[in-house]
């Protein structure tokens, strides 16, 4: 996508200084900040700081994080700690150990002195294929609101609530919730977002920047509108994004979900969730049981970042000195409350038959491993 009239990718390899570029997102939507990453010890900041966010990005991250260690030490001992290393960065998100997987898998599988270019090339390939699937997600979604836009009269937008940000600097590039949006868009299908904003780090302004970048009407909203909204036939369609799926389409997003699932059930508006294949882990069925729930700083929560009144970037205390902080960073929507899963390969609804039936060779490796 472009930002002041530039084509970027969230994350991106220079031939020229032989390294990672990626968008430090801790000054969005307020600053645009890019950052070399130049160390494992760098890699891991950037996913635990979230200077890189999303699970699909975590992934494509921990990739270029591998090919780092393959080009200092391509020794199966040095893949294997930097492995360790990446993969305890955030535990919710599946994308990052994916990635990790099939780094380690391949480049073990090649000879020694074969393995620091086979390891940048794969990152590079990742990305790549991540590009593609949030295209084709925007796709699939598409049809979803030309279907919506067709029953409107004519000039009245569709109105889609979003939850988080599941947008371009979520993935390399489209975003999986926000590509629906993007290509409608350049359909010239009138559409209207609801931008959640997502305590307790905003990310709704993220998606918000995004949107206005991209010229799409959109209002900023508190998390607890949403149900407002619905209540009073102002939203057509919910569509969000997830960090990790089941194999009977639980989805784990971005904590609060769960209760715009609720309030669109309880509405009757459909409620979809898009993602990418590489999001569903196979080996998980019961999501609120099964899907370790990442607990990030209380700070978080009791601070709040934006722009001071003399253009500084800062933080502010919300609560009483001494009042501590919560903050589980994720939550759990059951399949029963999912309307359908927008993936790569079409629309699926949220069930083990669903998914097995458009990835059946992803579930056929899953149960036979």
């Amino acid at each position: 996508m472009k930002v002041n009239g530039t084509h970027y990718r969230s994350l991106w390899w220079d031939e020229d200084k032989d390294a990672l570029q990626i968008i430090d997102q801790r000054w969005l939507p307020h600053e645009f900040r890019v950052q070399q990453v130049n160390t494992l010890q760098e890699f891991a900041d950037a996913i635990v700081e979230m200077r890189v966010r999303g699970a699909p990005l975590i992934g494509a991250t921990a990739a270029y994080g591998m090919a780092l260690a393959a080009g200092s030490d391509p020794s199966d001992e040095n893949l294997d700690k930097a492995w360790e290393y990446l993969d305890k960065t955030r535990p919710t998100a599946i994308n990052l150990r994916w990635a990790l997987n099939r780094c380690r898998a391949k480049l073990k599988a090649l000879p020694v002195g074969d393995r620091a270019a086979a390891a940048l090339q794969l990152a590079h390939e990742i990305s790549d294929e991540d590009v593609d699937i949030n295209y084709r997600i925007g796709q699939n979604g598409l049809e979803i609101i030309r279907r919506i836009a067709a029953g409107k009269p004519d000039g009245e937008p569709v109105r889609i609530l979003t939850h988080c940000n599941a947008g371009w600097i979520a993935t390399v590039d489209w975003g999986t919730a926000t590509s629906p949006m993007y290509q409608a868009h350049d359909e010239n299908i009138a559409i209207h977002v609801w931008v959640d904003e997502t305590r307790p780090r905003n990310q709704g302004a993220l998606t918000s920047w995004e949107l206005g970048s991209h010229g799409i009407a959109h209002t900023y909203i508190t998390d607890n509108a949403g149900g407002h909204l619905m209540q009073h036939g102002q939203v057509d369609l919910v569509i969000t994004g997830t960090d990790r799926t089941t194999r009977r389409g639980d989805v784990c997003n971005k904590i609060g979900t769960y209760l715009k699932a609720l309030a669109a059930k309880a509405n009757d508006v459909p409620f979809y969730v898009a993602l990418p294949s590489p999001t569903i882990d196979w080996t998980v069925e019961d999501g609120v049981a099964e899907i370790p729930i990442e607990e990030r700083l209380e700070r978080e929560v009791t601070h709040v970042q934006g722009l001071t009144e003399d253009g500084r970037i800062g933080q502010v205390q919300v609560t009483p000195h001494g009042t501590p902080g919560g903050n589980p960073a994720f939550d759990v929507t059951p399949n029963h409350l999912v309307t359908g899963l927008i993936t790569e390969r079409g629309v699926c609804e949220a069930s083990a038959d669903g998914l097995a039936g458009l990835f059946p060779d992803l579930a056929k490796v899953a149960r036979s491993a």
